[in-house]
């Protein structure tokens, strides 16, 4: 058994430890929160994962819809953005200091 890395004489001995530091009636407890924190993160992890899972699925679905579009309809001409000076930002020339 290995678990991230630990195996079972590793965790004998953290279990070992964990016994002398929160005594044996504080330690099941400790125990079923962590678990419980696991789980929380597992979930959590397995919906991220769906959640992207479908964002991305969306994102293929669209792209090839538009390059379908784009096929038949010709190339779509890209246009430039032209970043505009920040208002707080100090023009070419000017000095910051005060």
């Amino acid at each position: 058994m290995n678990v991230f890395g630990i195996g079972l004489p590793e965790m004998a001995v953290i279990a070992a430890i964990g016994l002398l530091v929160f005594g044996p009636r504080r330690l099941p407890e400790l125990g079923k929160t962590l678990g419980r924190t696991l789980k929380g993160f597992q979930t959590a992890s397995q919906d991220f994962e769906k959640e992207f899972r479908s964002a991305i699925t969306a994102d293929e679905a669209s792209a090839d819809g538009a390059s379908a579009a784009e096929t038949a309809a010709g190339p779509v001409p890209v246009l430039e953005q032209v970043a505009e000076p920040s208002v707080d930002a100090p023009a070419e020339g000017e000095s910051t200091a005060a």
